[in-house]
């Protein structure tokens, strides 16, 4: 699939035909997997975009990975498991995939960024300054995968963990907001 090479400056939190899905956004905002429907991926300003990737419009189940990065980071990527009502394409500096067959929700994503498969990874990057990963070196590495049904509860069991990790960072902000003693 295609991805555009728009800037932030070409993109916008208002309002749109399409949204984007931003290499920065992969790298520090989102998890493993992204719900779509509630974060606030960006619009594409420029009504216009759209019809030029009309044939790369992201599907629930793709997966997004961020080619660069000034680490190692490059080659996290994100599963999509929701998506906005609006038609959304990948941007600038990543690399969409389609798998071939169907895959348990949220196993990709989580499996993708393990420390096992990034290993595989490594060697494969280039650069000194900024790294990136091409979609070459992601074609040589091995995704190993247990049936549908086990993928699902593992995508599953993960995503629990990552929604309990979230919240618990989230406490020392509540406290601070609600406790008597902070007003």
């Amino acid at each position: 699939m295609k991805n555009n090479t728009l800037s932030r400056a070409d993109l916008n939190g208002d309002n749109g035909t399409a949204r984007n899905v931003h290499y920065g956004d992969i790298l520090i905002k989102f998890g493993d997997c992204l719900d779509g429907e509630r974060s606030d991926l960006p619009f594409i300003t420029d009504d216009t975009v759209l019809p030029k990737f009309a044939g790369s419009i992201l599907r629930e189940g793709d997966v997004i990975f961020a080619d660069t990065a000034e680490d190692e980071a490059a080659g996290k990527c994100v599963e999509l498991r929701k998506l906005p009502k609006e038609p959304t394409i990948s941007g600038l500096h990543t690399i969409p995939a389609r798998p071939r067959f169907p895959f348990g929700t949220g196993y990709l994503g989580h499996y993708l960024n393990s420390d096992a498969y990034h290993r595989q990874l490594l060697p494969l990057m280039q650069g000194i300054k900024v790294i990136s990963v091409s979609k070459a070196a992601l074609q040589d590495t091995q995704v190993r995968f247990p049936g549908l049904s086990e993928q699902t509860a593992i995508g599953s069991a993960l995503s629990e963990i990552d929604t309990l990790i979230t919240l618990h960072q989230r406490e020392p902000e509540l406290q601070k907001c609600c406790h008597p003693l902070s007003r």
